[in-house]
């Protein structure tokens, strides 16, 4: 009887012991802010303690999960959860912790598997609701989480936090602005994310509702550097940049975040000189601090300017996994495939991930380089969605159609199937008009995926674009119709041009500038000299149904880079160099004129758009090569 309790207690604290040192090996790991993370722990001896434990126990599994998920190990989370035969509480949430890691079609059929199996009153617990809610949210699945959110008689603060945050990442920040309106008492978390709610929709409404709640709110708000700096992200986005820089330099604690945010927001709006003056005024201490270089790649990638991206690169002695592939990613944007992948070839293998594969690929897909593509892609060992999606971009851009439709036969026999992948190869059937191809694909999309209703929407907007530029007017103003009716609203195209420091917005055919009838009176000049020069309006780039009052020309000239571009001619009678920012993609009508502008007027303009950016050279010529 002695001998057994013995054991039982040499047992209990081995078990203890192990559990011990893997908490301490867990301690010692921890993120940092909002863009960047360190890496942390020595996983492979924590995995030894663990398999060589005699009793593992549910706190040792819980250690174990948790590290998984803190070294970005999602997949061994699902591992390990399935060989646990009664989880409590705790492994259920770190379970669903990292089924929102991965936010795939897959995880999200795991989820609903499990909650069939447990009772209600388990899951409308409020931490474990907060959890439920994040992992629906990452999955795309928000009508469950709104579902699971409504049913909940006790509320939380983390349940406001985790629908917020759901709506922003599934682009509905006015639906997150809506449920900030209903909380009485918000903290630091909710009012940060408030204001990434603004900043993603970025439209005089919100910056008229960032003024209001930001004047409301305690000081003491703003010692916390993460509400200060998502404040300052909000205003730049908005377009508000003299609110922004007036709140940085107030801040008398300034981060390297701060200045990541601005130098990230004046990405964003392409707002060259400012972005120059601004980089002069960075202390030189922070110079040399990592993230900074690393923002600084990324900040004059975005602008267009890759000369400085690649100095910045250059100086740093021993660059860290993320400026290499923000290095790559410079190039690729850019339209400079070859650098981009000279540059991987030059990287240290241990420091390529999943990110670097995306980026390099994307940057072949962007060039034309498919061989290449195809190369580097059968080079993964593990093919991830995100960058088998970039592989389907890359084949579908070059209207290799049959060859990504093997492609996504072969990655769905072991994998479910995701929406993204179908979002790329629908992209390709757009650039080639292929209504046939765009109308199976969106078939197939419903059925796969018929919970994620608002992912489903710029699909069908994409298909019915598809079917105009093709000529079929009447079949996609059908399916715009049925859009509308379910209550499906369309992106709005906004272009952002900076000129003599301030910021211009246009919409198509906008007409609420102080300079409207001179800006549409140049349009018409402009119009007649590219039409001297060859140009031939191209009635595939109108998705809607003309007014009586309009024409081909009028429409298309009534675009928002145009009206952007030409803006510039109206302040500067000459310009030596324009630079915009769509949100959307550049119009191929557009695109054409663009180059034709560069050429007649002596002028180098430079486009961003959502996919990529455009340098439109003296000669005529773009970058891209077409190839967009």
């Amino acid at each position: 009887m002695l001998h057994g309790n013995v054991e039982m207690h040499v047992a209990t604290a081995s078990a203890n012991f192990h559990l011990l040192i893997l908490w301490r090996y867990m301690a010692g790991c921890s993120g940092f802010n909002i863009k960047f993370s360190l890496q942390c722990g020595d996983m492979n001896h924590v995995q030894l303690l663990f398999d060589t434990s005699t009793k593992k126990t549910l706190p040792m599994y819980g250690a174990m999960m948790k590290g998984y998920i803190k070294n970005n190990l999602p997949k061994k989370v699902i591992d390990l959860f399935n060989e646990i035969k009664d989880p409590d509480r705790v492994i259920i949430i770190l379970l669903f912790n990292a089924c929102a890691q991965l936010g795939t079609n897959e995880e999200l059929n795991l989820v609903k598997r499990i909650l069939s199996n447990i009772p209600e009153s388990l899951f409308l617990e409020p931490t474990l609701s907060s959890s439920l809610i994040h992992v629906f949210m990452k999955c795309g699945d928000v009508t469950s989480a709104k579902s699971l959110f409504d049913r909940s008689t006790k509320k939380t603060i983390s349940m406001y936090g985790a629908m917020m945050k759901g709506f922003i990442i599934n682009n509905l920040s006015k639906q997150a602005i809506d449920l900030f309106n209903e909380i009485k008492d918000p903290n630091e978390i909710i009012i940060t994310l408030f204001f990434n709610a603004c900043a993603q929709l970025g439209t005089e409404k919100e910056l008229v509702l960032l003024r209001s709640i930001s004047s409301k709110i305690s000081n003491s708000f703003y010692s916390d550097p993460y509400v200060a700096t998502s404040l300052i992200d909000a205003f730049m986005k908005c377009g508000d940049v003299t609110s922004a820089k007036a709140l940085f330099d107030k801040s008398t604690m300034k981060t390297a975040p701060m200045y990541g945010a601005i130098m990230t927001a004046l990405a964003k709006l392409g707002m060259l000189e400012k972005a120059e003056s601004f980089v002069q005024k960075i202390p030189t201490s922070f110079l040399t601090d990592h993230r900074i270089q690393n923002a600084l790649i990324h900040m004059w990638g975005k602008v267009g300017s890759v000369d400085e991206a690649k100095r910045i690169f250059e100086k740093i002695s021993q660059p860290d996994h993320i400026a290499w592939t923000t290095m790559i990613n410079s190039y690729g944007l850019n339209g400079m495939g070859i650098e981009a992948m000279k540059l991987f070839h030059q990287m240290p293998k241990e420091f390529i991930n999943d990110l670097t594969y995306t980026c390099v690929l994307n940057s072949c897909s962007h060039s034309g380089l498919i061989d290449e593509a195809r190369s580097i892609f059968n080079s993964i060992e593990a093919k991830t969605v995100i960058t088998v999606t970039t592989m389907i971009d890359c084949l579908s851009r070059a209207a290799a159609f049959e060859e990504a439709q093997q492609l996504i036969k072969q990655f769905e026999h072991n994998h479910a199937p995701a929406l993204p992948i179908y979002m790329a190869l629908l992209s390709g059937a757009r650039n080639e008009k292929n209504s046939k191809l765009a109308q199976q694909v969106v078939d197939r999309m419903q059925k796969l995926f018929p919970d994620l209703k608002s992912s489903l929407l710029p699909a069908s907007i994409l298909l019915a674009n598809v079917y105009a530029s093709s000529g079929d007017i009447e079949k996609a103003t059908d399916i715009k119709i049925e859009l509308h009716k379910s209550g499906g609203k369309k992106q709005i195209g906004i272009t952002m041009t900076d000129i003599d420091g301030k910021l211009w917005k246009f919409r198509a055919h906008d007409q609420s500038h102080p300079y409207s009838a001179e800006i549409y009176e140049q349009v018409d000049r402009m119009s007649k000299e590219v039409i001297k020069h060859g140009h031939k309006y191209d009635a595939s780039w109108i998705v809607r149904p003309m007014y009586a009052d309009e024409t081909i020309e009028t429409l298309l000239c009534g675009h928002s880079e145009r009206l952007a571009m030409v803006a510039h001619f109206i302040h500067h009678r000459k310009p030596k160099r324009i630079q915009l920012t769509k949100n959307l993609r550049i119009c191929g009508d557009c695109h054409r004129v663009t180059k034709l502008v560069a050429l007649i007027y002596q002028c180098e303009i430079v486009v961003r758009d959502a996919n990529r950016i455009h340098h439109f050279h003296l000669n005529g010529q773009c970058s891209c090569q077409d190839y967009f």
